[in-house]
């Protein structure tokens, strides 16, 4: 009886690493297929996501998979980076179709996922304790930390290049992103909340709060 058991454990073993191997390869080899297709995206993104400040792009080292293939999605479809006055988004559109399905979306945002997060320069002047105040209705959706929240779509906000965070927040205020709530309601919701910081040095004031977060 002990020596079936055994058995029947040693099997069952098997079973599991012969049904996990390949499983992990293909992980990996999606994280290899990733950074085959990021190269295109270096000239903007740097060579390890940290972001190129001549090109307006931001780091996207670190940033969740879930969140880098919804950002994809919504450039690829339209419903990011469509608007006249979007310049950045404009651009990077059509980069954005150089990707084919749902694979090599998965594929490039999960390398770019275990990138280490890259620091950057500060180039945006606020003051983070007012910026702690007017912070607190965001909290619902990207964290007391800045830490994200997948299940509403609000992506993690540490370690985000400031000129882009004070960027972002101005094209959802003035409606080129998050404009048509039948397209993309995630960015829709974040323009309600954009709109809550009435003028520029308020926006200010939240990303150097931003800053400190994650630290």
């Amino acid at each position: 009886m002990v020596q079936m058991i055994h058995r029947i454990t040693i099997a069952g073993s098997l079973f599991l690493a012969m049904t996990l191997a390949p499983m992990a390869l293909a992980e990996g080899e999606d994280v290899a297929r990733g950074e085959a297709l990021f190269k295109t995206c270096t000239p903007c993104h740097g060579t390890v996501g940290e972001g190129r400040d001549y090109a307006t792009a931001p780091s996207v080292a670190g940033l969740p998979q879930w969140y880098v293939e919804a950002q994809i999605m919504k450039f690829q479809t339209g419903a990011r980076g469509a608007h006249p006055a979007d310049l950045d988004g404009l651009r990077m559109r059509p980069m954005s179709r150089a990707l084919f399905g749902d694979e090599d979306r998965a594929a490039v945002a999960a390398y770019i996922g275990q990138l280490p997060p890259v620091a950057s320069a500060h180039s945006v002047d606020g003051d983070a304790e007012k910026g702690k105040a007017l912070y607190i209705p965001c909290i619902a959706c990207h964290g007391p930390e800045g830490q994200g929240n997948q299940a509403l779509g609000g992506p993690p906000l540490t370690n985000m290049t400031d000129w882009y965070l004070e960027s972002s927040i101005h094209k959802f205020k003035d409606g080129l992103r998050g404009a048509d709530a039948s397209k993309d309601p995630s960015g829709a919701l974040m323009r309600t909340m954009a709109m809550t910081l009435t003028n520029d040095q308020a926006v200010r004031d939240v990303v150097a709060y931003l800053r400190t977060l994650g630290n």
